[in-house]
C-alpha cells in the first residue's frame, strides 16, 4: 500500500496535487475536449503562480509540482519547512511576512484569517544574488488557543508589476532625467525647513542655479545633448553640497538648493564653489566637450523670505539679476521697496489685464497713416487701450509690457485680432494695420483665427496689415518667415515696424518678403536738427525701395519732419502731425471719433 496522498489545498484543483497528478488526469486518444482535465498547473506556471500548504504544528510545507519552475529553486526538498524558507526571504520583510500570515500574537482563537502580503524571495539564499518580489495570498487558521495550525494559499512571482509600482512611486518623488527631487518633492522639502525654522533658530538658503546657454547648447548639438549636460551638471552640484543640504531640478534649466545650517556667508561660499565645480571644467557629452556654466540666485532663510512660496519668487528675482550681469553671476537677494513696489505694481496690472479681457474691456484707438504729398489716410493703426473699472482709459505702453512679461501677450493680440475683424466687418470701406507681439508671431492658433474670421467675409483679409517688430522678426528669422508667408497667403499685407533699430541685413530682408516698413520713430523725432539720423532714415528708405517695399515714416510731429520725409522718398508717414489715435466706440462706426 502507498503512502497517503495528502489532502489537497481548497480551490487548487485535481492537477495541483502537490507533486503529483490524478490517476485519470490523461484520458485516451480520442477524448472529447470536455472530458480533458483543465489544466490548472500550467496555466498557473505559465503565469509565474504557485501553491502550498503549511502545518505549523510539523512546520512542514507541502508544495505543488509547479513550484520548482516557479521559483527558481534549485531543491525543493530543502524549503519542505517554514523555517528553512523563512531563510529565503529578505531578513527586512521575514517579521512582517510571519505576522501578516498569523496575525500575530493576538489572533482571535478558532478564526481564519485571509492575507495579501509583497516581500522579496531570495531563491538561492541571502548569500546569493538572486531576488524577486513575491505576492503571498492565502488563509491561515488559528486554534483555540490563538495559534496558527495551517496556511493555505499561492504565491505569484510579481516583478514586473513590482518594478512598475516603484517606478511610478519613484517619478512621484523624483525627475525622470537626473535622478534629483522633482519640483515638487523640493517644494515640500523647502515648506518642511521652513516649518522648523520657525520653531529653532536655524538658518539656511534657498538657491536657484541655473544653466547658461542652454538654448544655445540645443541649438548646437541636438537637445539629447542639452539633456547630458543638465545631467552632467545636476550631478557636479549634487557631489559639491553637504550631506544635509538637498538639491532638486526645479525646471528645465533649474536647480533648486536647500542649505541647512549656514549664514549669509556660508550661503555665498557654497553657491561660488558650485559654479566653479561646473565652470572649471568642460562637461564631456556624447558628441565631445561642451564647455558650460550657472548663474545663481539665492535668498536667505526664514530672514527673507517666511514661506516656500516667497522663497521661490525671490530666488527667481535673484536668479534673473544674476543673469543679466556682466560682472558676476551670483546674486544674493536683498530687500529693496522700490523693486518690490514695481512687482507689486506689474501683478495687480497683470490681474486688471485679464480682468479687462474677461470683462471685455479692451478697446481700439486707431491713429491714420496717410499717403505722401496727399496726406489723405490711407489705412488706420491698431492701437490698444484699456478701459479701467474707475472709467478711465490705458496706453498701451501701461499695460502691454506686463501682459510680456506674465505671459499674457497672446490673450491680448487674440483680442486685438477680434476687434479689428469686427471693425473691418462693420465698416467695408476702412483698411487697418494691426500689430502683434513676437509671442504671436509664431503662434499657430492666432493664425487659425484669422483664417476662421478671413473665411466668413470675403476680403476682409485684404484689408488688414499686420505689424511685426524687426527686433522679433530677426529673433527667430526661419519661423517669422514662415509666418510672414501664411499671412500673405491669407491676403494679408506685412509691415516690419521699428525698422531700423534691429539693423535688419539685405538677405534678411529679402528673406522675410514683407511689403512694407516702418522706420523707427526715434530716428525720425530729430530730423532737420541731426544730419545722422536724415543720412540714416535716407538710406533705409533707399535701402526698401531696392526691395520694391513702401515705406512708412513714424512719429512725424511737424510739417518740417513731413517735407523731410516726403522729399527722401517716403511712400507714407505717420504721427500726430496727421492725427492723434482717436478711440472707436463701437465696432459700427465707420470712422474712429473721439470718445467723451
Amino acid at each position: 500500500m502507498g503512502p497517503e496522498r495528502p489532502a489537497r489545498p481548497q480551490g487548487a484543483g485535481s492537477v495541483l496535487g502537490f507533486g503529483e497528478r490524478d490517476d485519470d488526469a490523461d484520458s485516451g486518444a480520442g477524448s472529447s475536449p470536455d472530458d480533458v482535465p483543465l489544466e490548472l498547473e500550467a496555466i498557473l506556471t505559465t503565469i509565474r503562480e504557485t501553491a502550498y500548504r503549511w502545518d505549523f504544528a510539523s512546520d512542514r510545507i507541502e508544495w505543488a509540482a509547479n513550484a520548482e519552475a516557479v521559483l527558481g529553486v534549485a531543491d525543493m526538498g530543502t524549503i519542505g519547512k517554514g523555517r528553512v524558507f523563512a531563510l529565503l526571504v529578505d531578513p527586512e520583510h521575514a517579521g512582517a511576512r510571519y505576522d501578516g500570515i498569523t496575525g500575530g500574537p493576538h489572533a482571535a482563537p478558532e478564526t481564519e484569517l485571509r492575507y495579501c502580503l509583497r516581500y522579496r524571495f531570495l531563491p538561492e539564499g541571502r548569500r546569493g544574488r538572486a531576488a524577486v518580489w513575491v505576492e503571498d495570498t492565502g488563509i491561515c487558521s488559528i486554534d483555540a488557543q490563538s495559534r496558527p495550525s495551517m496556511a493555505q494559499g499561492t504565491l505569484k512571482i510579481i516583478d514586473n508589476r513590482r518594478d512598475h509600482e516603484e517606478r511610478l512611486l519613484y517619478l512621484g518623488n523624483h525627475d525622470e532625467l537626473t535622478g534629483q527631487l522633482n519640483r515638487t518633492r523640493l517644494t515640500e522639502e523647502l515648506t518642511r525647513f521652513l516649518g522648523s525654522a520657525g520653531r529653532t533658530p536655524a538658518k539656511g538658503a534657498f538657491l536657484l542655479a541655473g544653466v547658461n546657454d542652454l538654448t544655445l547648447i540645443n541649438e548646437t548639438y541636438g537637445y539629447d545633448i542639452g539633456d547630458e549636460v543638465i545631467t552632467i551638471v545636476g550631478r557636479r552640484i549634487g557631489r559639491a553640497l553637504r550631506g544635509k543640504d538637498c538639491i532638486g531640478r526645479f525646471s528645465s534649466n533649474k536647480f533648486g538648493i536647500v542649505l541647512q545650517d549656514c549664514s549669509g556667508e556660508g550661503a555665498e561660499a557654497i553657491a561660488r564653489r558650485l559654479m566653479a565645480t561646473v565652470r572649471d571644467s568642460v562637461v564631456d557629452t556624447s558628441v565631445g566637450a561642451v564647455a558650460t556654466s550657472i548663474s545663481v540666485g539665492a535668498v536667505l532663510l526664514p530672514q527673507h523670505a517666511g514661506n516656500a512660496q516667497t522663497a521661490i519668487g525671490r530666488a527667481l528675482q535673484a536668479l534673473d539679476l544674476a543673469r543679466n550681469s556682466r560682472s558676476d553671476r551670483l546674486t544674493l537677494y536683498r530687500p529693496c521697496e522700490r523693486r518690490d513696489s514695481e512687482r507689486r505694481r506689474a501683478v495687480a496690472i497683470a490681474d486688471e489685464i485679464v480682468r479687462a479681457l474677461n470683462d471685455r474691456r479692451m478697446i481700439l484707438a486707431l491713429q491714420p497713416i496717410v499717403t505722401s504729398r496727399s496726406h489723405e489716410p490711407e489705412l488706420y493703426e491698431c492701437l490698444l487701450r484699456m478701459r479701467r473699472l474707475d472709467g478711465s482709459i490705458a496706453s498701451a505702453a501701461e499695460f502691454i509690457p506686463v501682459a510680456e512679461q506674465f505671459g499674457l501677450a497672446k490673450l491680448v493680440d487674440h483680442r486685438a485680432l477680434e476687434l479689428a475683424v469686427e471693425l473691418l466687418s462693420a465698416t467695408p470701406d476702412i483698411k487697418l494695420s494691426l500689430n502683434v507681439s513676437a509671442a504671436t508671431a509664431t503662434d499657430p492658433q492666432w493664425l487659425q483665427g484669422l483664417e476662421a474670421f478671413s473665411g466668413k467675409a470675403a476680403g476682409l483679409a485684404e484689408r488688414l496689415t499686420v505689424e511685426i517688430t524687426e527686433t522679433a522678426a530677426i529673433s527667430d528669422l526661419q519661423k517669422t518667415a514662415k509666418f510672414v508667408a501664411a499671412l500673405k497667403a491669407l491676403g494679408c499685407r506685412v509691415a516690419l515696424d521699428d525698422f531700423g533699430a534691429g539693423y535688419t541685413s539685405f538677405r534678411n530682408l529679402r528673406l522675410l518678403g514683407v511689403d512694407m516698413v516702418k522706420i523707427d520713430g526715434s530716428f525720425i523725432q530729430n530730423l532737420g536738427t541731426q544730419a545722422e539720423d536724415e543720412l540714416f532714415v535716407r538710406m533705409l528708405i533707399d535701402l526698401a525701395k531696392s526691395f520694391g517695399i513702401t515705406t512708412v515714416g513714424e512719429w512725424v510731429g511737424d510739417e518740417k519732419t513731413a517735407k523731410i520725409l516726403e522729399s527722401a522718398g517716403a511712400s507714407y508717414m505717420q504721427g500726430y502731425f496727421f492725427g492723434a489715435p482717436e478711440l472707436t466706440k463701437s465696432a459700427a462706426a465707420a470712422r474712429p471719433r473721439v470718445e467723451s
